[in-house]
């Protein structure tokens, strides 16, 4: 294995991570949004008012989404384990 083989390893690692997580990410980021204006409108500063819409959206995107990214998980170990052989 080269130099360039684990840098493209990485890359995909790493490409691979943010695919799986970004989509969760956006969730709560738009849902903590929302929350924040309707508090900043409504002046109600409680901390669980925002923390609890936040897990259950976060919560029910991860159940909603789970095939596809236990799908694309399975991909990318069955391709990195498949490759094992022409990366030594």
């Amino acid at each position: 294995m080269n130099a360039q083989d684990a840098v493209d390893l990485g890359q995909r690692a790493a490409t691979i991570a943010l695919m799986l997580g970004g989509p969760v990410m956006l969730v709560a980021l738009v849902v903590g949004l929302v929350i924040g204006l309707l508090q900043a409108m409504t002046q109600v500063q409680e901390q669980t008012v925002s923390f609890v819409p936040k897990l259950v959206a976060v919560v029910a995107a991860i159940v909603l989404m789970l095939p596809w990214l236990l799908d694309r998980l399975v991909e990318y170990s069955h391709d990195l384990i498949a490759n094992i052989p022409n990366t030594l």
